[in-house]
């Protein structure tokens, strides 16, 4: 079995197979399918169960679970995304014109 290469693109290939599967999957078969048939209630519990397991795992220093942890965050706020309609290239375009300021800079303008 081929080993894939990770990529920063994987986000963007995971977003499209959570679409699809909104889009057509089966709650039958499907955990994401399921996730997103149960509404936004379901989606944003997962996501805050998720983030405090990770929280859980920094904090108690085992980095496998780090690892674990955050790529079921990343995969349950994608699946928040899809539920919410929210534009992916949206959120990277507010996360480029960010960059272009300080950390504290941003912050004080959203104040």
């Amino acid at each position: 079995m081929a080993t894939m290469t990770p990529s920063p693109h994987i986000i963007d290939t995971l977003m499209a197979r959570i679409k699809e599967r909104q889009r057509a999957g089966n709650p039958q078969s499907s955990w994401t399918a399921r996730l997103l048939a149960q509404g936004s209630d379901a989606c944003c519990r997962k996501l805050n169960e998720e983030v405090l397991e990770l929280i859980l795992a920094v904090k108690n220093k085992t980095p496998d679970a780090v690892i674990d942890e955050s790529a079921d965050v990343l995969y349950h706020l994608l699946v928040l995304w899809a539920h919410s309609h929210t534009d992916a290239d949206a959120v990277w375009r507010a996360l480029q014109e960010r960059m272009a300021q300080s950390g504290i800079e941003e912050k004080e303008s959203r104040s």
